[in-house]
């Protein structure tokens, strides 16, 4: 009698260690556990490594001319030279540096936004929700793309533009994800409970809330990162992006408007663009691992079209389909 029971003794800080120590190496178990994770993240460490250290590792200066014109791949140059002379490893080195800063950037402010506003949602309810959710409805509608060229067009160029315009297209949809799952763990018995106990809005968000929301932004993240990287590239293709910077786009861009094609210079045009497949790919490939650990349903998503069958045709047997 003089014992108490555990769900009576434990407090709400207890019951939420216990359940955050098993998030908290969910995301090792996951890489380790999947093989398209463990390439991604390899994919995505070399791009990451290169662009820190690319000072040390880019052969020539991205603005020094050292050949002809488009001259063709050689041992000195091994990806051949752009329209200016310039060495196309260098060059490459340098813009997927840019590429990855404004990915990430762009990616962090979208979730901080996105994040941010689904919480509140989530959370509140009521009239919050309702004011929230209309805001993020009318930037849902917008067509993304017009939107990206008109206030890149008003703003100007620049990379702290381009970085705000893209994550002003991708935040909306974290928002809704994170509202979804904010709604779901509020109702929970241990953040209840905690409420119950005199715990202040705030406390609530960032003890029990945040936790249980983080695995799913995490995957959302590295998943936006690569949507991130394909609209800098996009926009920088366009002529959006900051002049002064060389992208994996600004470096497309100029081989298209310069005569590549016409002047046969594949090596102008191929290796940026396999970059940034390689870059979306790798993020896409750790994202879907995450996504199936979350969700276990993804996993077998893709068996049950290989064991669909059609009904037979009424007045038919199955064995004469």
């Amino acid at each position: 009698m003089g014992m108490r029971s555990d769900t009576l003794s434990d407090s709400p800080e207890d019951i939420q260690a216990d359940l955050a120590s098993g998030h908290r190496n969910w995301l090792w178990g996951i890489i380790k556990e999947s093989r398209q994770a463990k390439l991604g993240l390899i994919v995505l460490l070399v791009f990451v490594l290169v662009a820190i250290f690319a000072p040390l590792l880019a052969p020539y200066d991205p603005r020094q001319q050292v050949g002809p014109v488009y001259a063709p791949p050689s041992w000195q140059h091994p990806l051949g030279l752009d329209d200016g002379g310039v060495d196309m490893v260098s060059l490459l080195i340098y813009g997927g540096r840019v590429s990855l800063i404004v990915g990430f950037a762009a990616t962090m402010v979208a979730m901080v936004i996105g994040g941010g506003i689904g919480i509140l949602s989530g959370y509140f309810g009521g009239r919050t929700d309702q004011v929230l959710m209309r805001i993020t409805d009318y930037f849902l509608v917008i067509p993304d793309l017009p939107l990206a060229i008109i206030v890149a067009a008003v703003w100007g160029p620049s990379l702290s533009h381009l970085i705000f315009v893209i994550a002003l297209l991708l935040w909306t949809t974290t928002a809704r994800i994170i509202r979804a799952q904010v709604k779901s763990v509020r109702e929970r018995v241990y953040v209840k409970r905690a409420r119950a106990l005199g715990a202040g809005h705030i406390r609530i968000v960032v003890r029990h809330v945040l936790p249980q929301v983080a695995p799913l932004l995490i995957a959302n993240t590295v998943l936006t990162v690569a949507v991130a990287i394909f609209d800098e590239t996009a926009l920088s293709f366009l002529g959006l992006g900051d002049p002064s910077r060389t992208s994996l786009g600004k470096v497309i861009e100029n081989a298209f408007e310069r005569a590549a094609i016409s002047s046969g210079a594949w090596w102008a045009i191929v290796p940026p663009g396999a970059l940034v497949a390689l870059v979306i790919l790798s993020c896409s490939l750790i994202g879907g691992a995450l996504e199936d650990a979350l969700n276990p349903r993804l996993r077998v998503a893709h068996i049950s079209a290989h064991t669909f069958r059609l009904r037979p045709l009424v007045g038919r047997s199955a064995e004469s389909l």
